[in-house]
């Protein structure tokens, strides 16, 4: 990917994830934090809605199932990386429930999330 295509995308990126977090408060999520990076991985929003705490991936692609095949298992396991650290470091979240959600964005439709998209692996986190 050249680099203007690469800054392109990175762009669209941004724009989904400002959506996503929008969509999020308005279906009654608390954005805890965004765009947080750790050695090793990182995580698009991290959102809690009552004991539930979801690591969410968001994907704005062509398609929902392009959207859906972006998170395989290399991009799972970068995110929990990067959960287990942010859990090592927010121990007020500790006796939550943990899950893996995806946010598709796709063009002409509103976004969707999709509960349970993908596996964490959070270890003893």
């Amino acid at each position: 990917m050249n680099a203007p295509t690469r800054r392109a995308a990175r762009g669209l990126g941004i724009e989904a994830e400002f959506f996503a977090r929008v969509y999020l408060r308005a279906t009654g999520w608390k954005v805890l934090t965004y765009s947080y990076r750790a050695p090793g991985g990182e995580i698009d929003i991290v959102a809690r809605r009552r004991d539930m705490v979801a690591f969410v991936e968001v994907k704005a692609r062509a398609t929902r199932d392009s959207a859906l095949l972006a998170i395989d298992g290399p991009k799972q396991r970068r995110i929990s990386r990067a959960a287990r650290h942010w859990l090592a470091r927010n121990r007020a979240h500790q006796g939550c429930n943990f899950r893996g959600d995806a946010l598709l964005v796709t063009p002409w439709r509103l976004p969707e999330r999709v509960e349970g998209a993908y596996a964490l692996d959070l270890g003893n986190a």
